[in-house]
């Protein structure tokens, strides 16, 4: 199934002691680019988490938000920080000598200040930690997947109606393309008459001979069938499960390349026109195929 890089997944799970909160963003990238945002406590859990996100995500810059909240008593404790405990008290003496105020240093005022004592988490059970951490991401995994999948299944829709319109595009072009070099022999013969005025008779032969050359250099066949080739490659991609926005980027310019040819050999108004509303689909479908996985 085709699907957009671009997508949002979130998920919240509990198992009595801690509440997990994930959530996953992602948007274009050239390649897999996953950043993980954690708390320095649950770092050990980084890389478990990306492999996790490598699951189902092959492409794109991936932002997954991991917040660990709502600690039972059994699984905090409380630390001191005792050399913030005694930076506190040096300097309290020290302002009290100075005013002189005479007051005394409690222990009631010590502990309430800042970050003397503070609740920590304790993660000494870190496989019980990882269990539910695993089982918050697979969940944000699973949604935003399935807003990818969603958008794929648009972009889908989308580039295969512009494959058919590039496809009748193509047609056209192929039917009018032997009509240039007829009228190129007619243009040929009626200008050479204006300019001679009769008075020299020009061999048919050499007539057709520069038509014959002017046919060659025109000549659009290859090109043509080429493009149609890109077209049925696309629809054919665009048919599978697997990962394809890297395949198509590259079909895309080739297709660019064979319609710039064609535009350059053609020497047609018709068919020039014709080129510019093809390469007007083949960059929408270019722009869109960005946004693919």
């Amino acid at each position: 199934m085709l699907r957009s890089m671009t997508g949002f997944g979130r998920s919240e799970c509990s198992d009595g002691k801690r509440t997990v909160t994930c959530e996953i963003r992602s948007v274009n990238h050239r390649y897999a680019d996953i950043t993980v945002k954690l708390s320095r406590r649950y770092s050990f859990a980084e890389e478990y988490i990306k492999k996790i996100l490598k699951e189902t995500i092959h492409r794109g810059k991936v932002e997954a938000s991991v917040m660990i909240e709502d600690i039972s008593d059994e699984d905090a404790q409380i630390r001191l920080h005792e050399g913030i405990a005694r930076q506190y008290y040096q300097r309290l003496t020290e302002l009290n000598e100075r005013f002189d105020l005479g007051g005394s240093i409690s222990l009631e005022l010590l502990a309430s200040m800042p970050d003397v004592m503070k609740p920590v988490p304790c993660v000494d059970d870190e496989e019980a930690l990882k269990e539910i951490i695993a089982k918050c991401v697979r969940q944000a995994a699973a949604s935003h997947d399935r807003m990818r999948a969603a958008e794929g299944e648009r972009l889908k829709e989308d580039l295969v109606m512009r494959g058919g319109l590039i496809r009748k595009l193509v047609a056209d072009i192929e039917a009018r393309a032997p009509e240039v070099g007829r009228e190129y022999t007619d243009k040929l013969k009626e200008r050479i008459g204006e300019l001679l005025e009769g008075t020299v008779e020009v061999p048919e032969d050499r007539i057709l001979l520069e038509a014959a050359i002017f046919a060659d250099k025109a000549n659009i066949t290859e090109e043509i069938v080429r493009l149609k080739s890109h077209v049925s490659q696309m629809e054919k991609i665009l048919a599978g499960d697997s990962p394809c926005g890297k395949k198509l980027d590259f079909l895309v310019q080739e297709m660019n390349r064979e319609a710039n040819t064609i535009g350059s050999k053609a020497n047609d108004l018709t068919i020039s026109t014709q080129m510019l509303e093809l390469k007007s689909e083949v960059e929408k479908i270019r722009e869109q195929v960005q946004n693919i996985e």
